[in-house]
């Protein structure tokens, strides 16, 4: 599942996928199909969790949100994401989370492609939801609840209808024009659309729901009494220390699985549970090494946070289909002098051979 190896036109020159790009890319494979595809890239990944460098994510916090740095490596290629938080953002007209990432070689260390990642993030969020759901939500499920209809939520339903055959799609936010926007979007999809005046009427007959609120605090968005047993809950909001969105009794009789424990600790639900709490990786469930959903009475939640591996993957398939499609700029990005160690050289060639001054 490795993009394949690259072959530039000059070492110097590194491919851009803009937003513009990115776009056409997604369009031209379909959306839903965009996200079935990584999401077939991520689980393949998961298959081979040993391979891969795994540290949390490095955070530089501050009193309005978050900027982060996402490695990671499978030997063969490097990658890495910025992404930020800030969800005060959307009261000033900007974006939540915004993100780039990089794709390298190992052997060399040169970089080769620079990408959007912000509409690919949320590509990926979906992705992983799915993924997690293939194995933990219930197979006869076809009802789902979205709670926070901002920038994930149309990502999230047409990726669970396009690959889990959802068929229903109950949406509710504190802003009646998040739930009207999304609605709006997901028209003519082939859902069925349900608007909904409380996050109590959301979860109503949903097998499946789905939190992704903004706030930067720790909120109850479900309380213990709104959730039966039976569901799948796919907690996709959390992404820092103090921001959560179940109220600890549901951890507490659920079954809980996780990206990579180390950092959903810090980030997810579970930084409300004391640390020997038992959680299974999700990577072990997709290996057969652990058992996910075992029964129809039991509430499985996937505490999601988000994982290096999991854009590693993105940008894997990205950069094939870049390299497919053409769809890029290129980057004057390395100096590339003709004896590498003549740099001072170059330079001084760039400027005309000019005299010291």
């Amino acid at each position: 599942m490795n993009p394949s190896p690259p072959t530039p036109s000059s070492l110097a020159m590194v491919p851009f996928v803009s937003v513009e790009h990115m776009m056409r890319l997604i369009n031209e494979m379909g959306i839903a199909e965009t996200i079935a595809a990584i999401a077939d890239r991520i689980e393949a990944d998961f298959l081979r969790w040993e391979r891969f460098d795994k540290v949390a994510r490095v955070p530089s916090h501050s009193e309005t949100g978050v900027i982060e740095l996402m490695p990671t490596s499978d030997g063969e290629f490097y990658g890495f994401k910025y992404v930020n938080g800030h969800p005060a953002n959307m009261a000033r007209g900007y974006q939540t989370v915004t993100a780039f990432g990089v794709l390298a070689r190992v052997d060399t260390g040169y970089p080769v492609m620079v990408s959007e990642m912000t509409i690919l993030t949320a590509l990926r969020t979906a992705a992983m939801s799915v993924v997690a759901a293939r194995h933990l939500a219930p197979k006869d499920g076809r009802v789902m609840a979205i709670i926070g209809n901002g920038a994930q939520c149309e990502f999230q339903a047409l990726g669970f209808h396009h690959c889990l055959g959802i068929e229903e799609v109950r949406l509710w936010d504190l802003e009646p024009a998040a739930t009207a926007k999304a609605a709006r979007n997901l028209r003519e999809t082939g859902l069925t659309v349900v608007a909904c005046t409380s996050a109590e009427a959301a979860i109503e007959g949903a097998q499946i729901i789905t939190t992704c609120t903004a706030d930067k605090r720790q909120a109850t968005i479900l309380t213990d009494n709104m959730v039966g047993a039976g569901v799948h809950l796919n907690a996709i909001g959390g992404d820092c220390p103090g921001k959560t969105e179940f109220h600890r009794d549901i951890l507490l009789r659920s079954d809980i699985f996780v990206e990579y424990a180390p950092q959903t600790r810090i980030e997810g639900e579970i930084q409300q549970l004391p640390a020997y709490h038992p959680v299974t990786d999700l990577w072990r469930v997709i290996a057969g090494q652990r058992p996910g959903r075992t029964s129809a009475h039991q509430t499985t939640l996937f505490d999601s946070v988000g994982f290096a591996t999991e854009d590693f993957s993105a940008l894997c398939h990205i950069y094939d289909e870049m390299r497919r499609t053409g769809y890029h700029t290129e980057l004057d990005l390395l100096a590339d002098p003709d004896d590498p160690r003549d740099l001072f050289g170059m330079v001084r060639r760039g400027g005309g051979g000019q005299s010291f001054r």
